[in-house]
């Protein structure tokens, strides 16, 4: 399936309030920050939103939030992966019938299932729904990695819309990208490689940085499509001191960090996950303040 969304979608950031549940006037005002600086998808309950601490009601009030919220302004995508593929198929029906246009499906963590379960995973999580699937590819948090081989596979299953590569190894990509086109599309899923993805042929780009950047990185979609590969590094090159401090710790305590800096209430990220190391907090400051941010300590 192609052509489910060309374009930046912003992994979103959940915020937790002093009370500890879900901030969702924060939250209503980061989807009204990406819809109006130009992205084009909100991946909702995503690695970056903290599903794995949450409850299965919060996770619920989340979805019917976000979908009243955006009102079709922009398309709605919620994570739905699991380490058991029944949990994952009950969590994507859900997430189906409250009215997700696609779903991010991570590959099983922990479990460490072969590339044939890694096929069979997707494959019985597709026919559970007819909405478009993008898998997501993420060893280093996984312990499990989507082979090209095994995309080609995955990228013949109906619905698989695409795959988001996060994998970081650049020959794989680009192999995958051969493997799979013309099947499914490629999104960047890191991004230090939202540039050359891009430029390999990747349909859009999936992004953590973009909580604090939507525009920019609108701006470098934008010019890799018209071939202005000049100006994408110029984009780059500006944003990488802060994407560089972005993932200095753990996704998403920097970026929750970074969103409380600028005025978007990211909140504290939930146990195990701590604060922002103090040298680390002022490093970043130190990098949006370059760039040209306001910041509030």
């Amino acid at each position: 399936m192609l052509n489910f969304f060309n374009g930046t979608a912003t992994a979103m950031i959940t915020p937790f309030g002093r009370d500890g549940g879900v901030n969702f006037a924060a939250f209503g005002k980061m989807i009204d920050f990406q819809i109006e600086n130009g992205t084009d998808v909100l991946v909702i309950l995503g690695t970056t939103g903290e599903p794995a601490t949450m409850t299965e009601e919060e996770k619920e009030a989340l979805m019917r939030f976000s979908v009243e919220h955006v009102a079709g302004r922009a398309k709605v995508v919620f994570g739905s992966g699991s380490n058991c593929t029944a949990h994952a198929v009950e969590a994507s029906k859900k997430a189906e019938k409250l009215g997700a246009d696609g779903l991010l499906v991570v590959t099983p963590y922990y479990n460490k299932c072969t590339q044939n379960g890694l096929y069979e995973y997707y494959k019985t999580i597709a026919d559970a729904v007819s909405i478009p699937i993008i898998c997501y590819n993420v060893p280093p948090r996984t312990g499990v990695n989507i082979l090209p081989a095994t995309a080609a596979r995955i990228a013949d299953i109906e619905n698989v819309a695409g795959i988001k590569e996060a994998c970081g190894n650049m020959e794989q990509i680009v192999t995958t990208a051969r493997m799979i086109r013309g099947k499914c599309d490629l999104y960047s899923g890191d991004d230090h490689l939202n540039l050359p993805i891009l430029a390999i042929g990747g349909a859009g780009l999936i992004s953590v940085s973009s909580n604090i950047f939507p525009k920019e990185t609108k701006e470098l979609y934008l010019a890799v499509r018209r071939g202005d590969l000049a100006e994408a590094n110029r984009l780059q090159d500006r944003m990488l001191p802060v994407i560089d401090l972005l993932f200095c710790e753990v996704n998403p305590i920097p970026a929750k960090a970074a969103a409380d800096m600028i005025g978007l209430e990211g909140g504290t990220p939930r146990s195990p996950l701590t604060g922002m190391e103090p040298a680390h907090r002022q490093q970043l400051a130190a990098a949006l303040r370059a760039y040209g941010c306001k910041v509030k300590e």
